[in-house]
């Protein structure tokens, strides 16, 4: 059963533009990693500040492994502190 993930960030005052070029960045790398099915990065049409992920991956291994890769680390470090975030790990009722 797969396990989606979306997360949602909020950025602060006008960081959006930077938070945005690394949020993108983070997209390629990331649909190549096993076990990710979707990774996907909107913008929202009505506030520009905030962005939302929807992934799914295979696992919860595939995700943690996601979160400790070096192109995740990086992009992460390089945006510390110029954004609030929400994120929710949902799997799917049949």
């Amino acid at each position: 059963m797969l396990l989606t993930v979306i997360a949602k960030i909020q950025t602060r005052n006008d960081t959006g533009d930077k938070v945005r070029a690394h949020l993108f960045n983070l997209v390629e790398s990331t649909r190549k990693e096993k076990g990710c099915v979707d990774y996907v990065l909107c913008q929202d049409n009505d506030n520009p500040s905030v962005f939302i992920f929807y992934e799914n991956w295979e696992s919860k291994t595939d995700l943690d492994a996601h979160m400790k890769s070096p192109h995740f680390k990086k992009c992460f470090a390089e945006i510390d502190g110029l954004f609030d975030s929400e994120v929710h790990l949902l799997t799917e009722l049949s």
